[in-house]
């Protein structure tokens, strides 16, 4: 009934009445995880898209929202944490959750994908890698051709620990992976109740690896081969549209994350220390990137 006295109305009216098309508001998280970032260098973290998050599952008359991930992992905390406040807000607001999976979901961007009542990814996209790695350099040798002493002194026989200055312990080494094994069983634990039933029986299925999106629905880790229009409007009508909440921007145009400062905050002095940070960062997450092959 309100749809015919709506076209009854002239089209102004109608314009304020609003739309009979299906918006699905949309939440782009993008880049390697981790804690912090800046305004020249943002990561993905629950503080830089909790604002964005929350505003998708606040729009009223919508009945899911779609989650766009494309990341290569980064901090278990941090991705976990989104993990559950996107399902917390789902629960609150009571709408499904589709999750899209762009370049890659893996390890870390695995974990946020798990968060979808489904998920769908390009037959071409990396997903898995549900493995635990902690990487760094040694010196040792270096450091006795320079003709370097390292002198550490500390309090409790463990506070210093894998020091890449110093040869490495086995106990070090020992207690290193029995954090990762303890942070991996989480991760399995979190796919397992995530993914239930769907998942198949595979050996290699918590060992680290990672598959395209067509292998990747073989083995359950995904539902859906397809994009986030065709799989939307095939879910919610042909005239359905997607709103993307995008973060908020700083005077001259550039996004600014909640938490992070714009540049037109920030001193000389920060400058030049987020551009020397930002040159290691960038170092780290084109290393994450390339162990996916992209």
């Amino acid at each position: 009934m309100a749809g015919r006295l709506k076209k009854l109305l002239p089209k102004k009216l109608r314009a304020k009445w609003g739309s009979d098309d299906t918006v699905i508001p949309a939440v782009k998280l993008s880049g390697v995880i981790a804690d912090g970032g800046s305004a020249l260098r943002p990561s993905l973290n629950l503080g830089s898209c909790a604002l964005r998050l929350e505003k998708a599952f606040e729009t009223k008359g919508t009945p899911a929202v779609a989650i766009i991930v494309n990341s290569p992992g980064g901090s278990p905390v941090q991705s976990r944490l989104i993990h559950q406040r996107i399902r917390a807000l789902a629960a609150e607001h009571k709408k499904r959750v589709h999750v899209f999976v762009e370049d890659a979901a893996a390890s870390g961007g695995y974990m946020i994908a798990c968060a979808g009542d489904d998920i769908t990814a390009d037959p071409s996209s990396i997903v898995g890698s549900i493995g635990v790695i902690s990487a760094s350099f040694g010196f040792v040798d270096a450091i006795d051709k320079l003709g370097v002493k390292r002198r550490v002194y500390t309090a409790g026989q463990n506070k210093s620990v894998l020091d890449p200055f110093l040869p490495e312990k086995k106990a070090d080494i020992a207690r290193l992976k029995e954090l990762q094994l303890e942070i991996h069983q989480i991760f399995i634990d979190l796919v397992k109740q995530s993914r239930g039933d769907r998942l198949v029986d595979d050996k290699d299925m918590f060992t680290g690896l990672f598959w395209t999106g067509g292998r990747a629905k073989e083995l359950g880790l995904v539902d859906e081969i397809g994009d986030l229009q065709s799989s939307l409007r095939a879910k919610y009508g042909e005239k359905t549209k997607v709103r993307l909440i995008e973060p908020k921007r700083g005077l001259f145009g550039n996004k600014v994350a909640a938490g992070v400062s714009s540049l037109t905050e920030l001193d000389g002095e920060a400058l030049a220390a987020g551009a020397a940070t930002g040159i290691i960062t960038a170092t780290e997450e084109k290393l994450l990137w390339n162990r996916l092959g992209l």
